[in-house]
């Protein structure tokens, strides 16, 4: 019974970390390692072929903070995540809150909002590159048809970043509505039949209601995109296959991450490449930090002033009669 009764004890304690353990082995071994191995590897001359080198220390990141390229790569990388982020989470919000309605036919419009994720970016790139083309591209046909100037999407600075953010938005506004429309779903409906009887409209109770019901899982959806967006490849990799410079001719939509691979299998400099690698890394570590502090400061202060009552029409009680009928009178503040 002793030994039973141990048994039992050591199980309950420690079990929990057994089951989770798994998701750690697997972290360190394709996560955490990883992440040393390239910090390692940036602080030596490591080329593609020859392997390790001479110890260079921080050279590596000397080097490519006084790079134009470097900086380029990141101006374009914020350009385009600030053209793709912000309308996503818009758009998805509001795609949300319509799918959030009475509507008909409700899973086959949330399954249709998906469809855009589910087709391989490989193959949304394709087609948008080829939607983009400067020539014969559809968008400048239209353009043509209308007799408007036609737009180098693939020369200029503007629009290249803009037809890439086109793809991104394309992409994972649905994904992240359908986020966002779970966690609307959880908000309580009490809450909206109360606001409807004081006479608040539909816009009223979505900005009151709804969208501080809702602020953990947009922090959630802000953060993640934030990581997505910064550590964008796969469209400007395939924008235009016909440059030979990975991000155009200019590199006028080289990203960050489409630079370190231009550095790492192009150029053969894997200690630059890593250095890389670890300041966008150090980078998207700390504008997540900044959105989670801002996004905990909003909190906290919509907390401490505490519940508002929504203005609207008196809402109205039900009185009895003394003589048992039943009678209705405003609700006086």
């Amino acid at each position: 019974m002793r030994r039973q009764h141990l048994r039992g004890r050591l199980d309950f304690k420690y079990s929990p970390y057994l089951y989770i353990s798994p998701f750690f082995i697997l972290f360190a071994l394709v996560g955490l390692f990883p992440l040393i191995y390239t910090f390692v590897v940036s602080i030596n001359d490591w080329d593609l072929l020859g392997g390790a080198g001479d110890w260079v220390g921080l050279k590596n990141y000397q080097a490519e903070l006084a790079s134009p390229l470097f900086w380029n790569s990141l101006f374009n990388t914020f350009s385009i995540f600030l053209l793709s982020a912000i309308p996503q989470l818009v758009v998805a919000t509001f795609i949300a809150a319509m799918l959030d309605q009475n509507i008909r036919a409700k899973t086959f419009w949330r399954m249709s909002v998906l469809v855009p994720y589910v087709v391989t970016p490989v193959a949304v790139t394709l087609i948008f590159s080829t939607a983009f083309d400067e020539k014969y591209g559809l968008i400048n046909n239209l353009l043509g048809a209308l007799n408007l100037d036609t737009i180098a999407w693939k020369t200029d600075v503007f629009p290249s970043h803009m037809a890439i953010a086109t793809m991104v938005n394309w992409r994972w506004t649905g994904y992240n509505a359908l986020i966002l429309l779970a966690a609307m779903q959880a908000v309580p409906r009490e809450l909206h039949e109360s606001a409807a009887i004081d006479g608040a409209g539909m816009i009223r109770r979505f900005f009151s209601i709804t969208l501080p019901s809702i602020r953990p899982t947009m922090i959630f959806v802000i953060i993640t995109a934030t990581i997505g967006g910064l550590q964008i490849f796969t469209e400007p990799k395939l924008f235009n296959p016909s440059s030979s410079v990975p991000g155009g001719p200019d590199r006028q939509y080289q990203t960050t991450v489409l630079y370190l691979w231009d550095l790492a299998f192009n150029r053969g400099d894997f200690g630059r490449a890593s250095a890389v690698a670890w300041m966008l890394f150090l980078i998207i570590i700390v504008i997540g930090v900044i959105n989670f502090l801002i996004s905990g400061t909003i909190a906290s202060s919509s907390d401490k002033r505490g519940p508002r009552r929504i203005p609207g029409r008196k809402a109205k009680r039900i009185k009895s009669h003394p003589s048992g009928s039943l009678r209705e009178s405003a609700n006086d503040e």
